[in-house]
């Protein structure tokens, strides 16, 4: 149905004539007469009578102006939606990560977006690398920061930063006092480790096996906090990212000739549907963030993620 139709029926019966309608609406009598002659046309009935006082709805007529009335009032609550979230007044940011990206890289950045766009909201799903992937591609989010190498032909994928993972003790812990470490002396370390199967676990696994060093995994957790506690109150190992080790006090970080692990953090949206405007914002604002103009990696595949080189 023509909007432009039931906007006219319902300013005639507003008005209470064609004349006062057809001032109010800008254009000639007859130009408006025309469109209620249409209107009538395409419904198949008549929707409105003249009297010596102007005009007078027919049973039908009210029947349609109660529900036109609702069609445009719908149609312009979308309106003004889009506007308002082309707008960055209000909408949702659908992102994931995992637990460094949604505990140490994300909470900044989403306030300083929030501090200038206060009506736009976050949904922040904390996840491995591949389930975040997986929700990014099906349409569940839409940005994820991903651990590389991800392989879905689906997602694009810009670099963001580099993350250096590193070896973690209490500060009483024999080795925090050390310098000059090599990697082959934590061999047998026991170790508070990421789940198996995440990709930070796969990084650290890889570099480990490439030093030739064996721990002893003794736990298994996802959240760095939960991890860095532990840690503090035993003489446990953990490999974290350097940006969370500030957040726990008696934590040392050991410095190992031998053994470098560093990841590649890249964000990841779908190729074949635009963003909404406050996702497409605050893609913006991350890259922004980062260090500079992002990278854009021409494939889903990456470079091996996890170095080691001998001393």
């Amino acid at each position: 149905m023509d909007l432009v139709l039931l906007r006219s029926l319902i300013a005639v019966a507003d008005a209470g004539s064609i004349t006062d309608a057809a001032a109010r609406l800008h254009v000639s009598q007859s130009a408006l007469s025309r469109r209620l002659q249409q209107l009538e046309a395409d419904l198949g009935t008549q929707l409105l009578v003249r009297t010596r006082h102007g005009v007078e709805l027919t049973d039908l007529g009210g029947q349609v102006l109660d529900e036109g009335r609702g069609i445009v009032a719908r149609y312009d609550r979308v309106r003004r939606t889009i506007a308002e979230q082309q707008n960055l007044e209000r909408g949702t940011v659908r992102i994931g990560g995992g637990a460094t990206v949604t505990s140490f890289l994300l909470p900044a950045t989403i306030a300083s977006f929030r501090a200038r766009h206060p009506g736009v909201r976050f949904y922040v799903k904390e996840a491995g690398s591949s389930e975040i992937a997986a929700s990014v591609s099906g349409g569940d989010l839409e940005l994820g920061i991903l651990t590389l190498p991800i392989v879905d032909r689906d997602l694009k994928m810009e670099l963001l930063v580099s993350d250096e993972i590193v070896p973690v003790v209490r500060s009483e812990h024999p080795l925090a006092s050390r310098s000059g470490l090599h990697a082959g002396e934590l061999e047998g370390s026991p170790l508070v480790a990421f789940e198996a199967g995440s990709a930070i676990r796969q990084c650290i696994d890889t570099a480990l096996r490439g030093a030739s060093v064996h721990v002893d995994v003794v736990m298994e957790l996802r959240s760095i906090p939960t991890m860095l506690r532990m840690v503090a109150v035993t003489d446990n190992l953990a490999f974290v990212s350097r940006v969370s080790v500030a957040t726990q006090p008696g934590i040392r970080v050991l410095e190992i000739r031998g053994l470098s692990i560093v990841r590649s953090l890249a964000l990841a949206t779908r190729k074949d549907i635009p963003l909404s405007a406050p996702a497409d914002a605050f893609r913006s604002e991350l890259v922004g963030s980062a260090h500079g103009p992002a990278d854009e990696t021409p494939e889903p595949s990456a470079p091996p993620v996890a170095e080691h080189r001998r001393a």
